[in-house]
């Protein structure tokens, strides 16, 4: 499974639609096509991570709310629980 629904996007293109998007999205951030493709094929299971600026950019394009584009869930405890468990210790 990919990190990021990038490809599940593109793939709701039509053919005119995709072919284009492929040359226009990488102009758009200012990446190479080859970055591009490896952003698309990012596992879930990859300690990689695309920078912020670009899924932002991302999800504009695609015209998607905030974190819409991620097949994940980021989980951790909140400042205060981790400030007040170390005071435990």
């Amino acid at each position: 499974m990919d990190k990021y629904k990038i490809n599940e996007y593109l793939y709701r293109l039509n053919v005119v639609e995709y072919s284009a998007a492929r040359k226009i999205i990488p102009k758009v951030l200012d990446i190479s096509l080859n970055t591009f493709h490896n952003y698309r094929n990012i596992k879930i299971d990859s300690e990689t991570d695309i920078p912020y600026g670009i899924i932002r950019k991302l999800e504009i394009l695609f015209d998607v709310k905030r974190g819409d584009l991620e097949n994940f869930q980021l989980k951790g405890k909140d400042l205060k629980t981790l400030i007040y468990s170390e005071k435990r210790k």
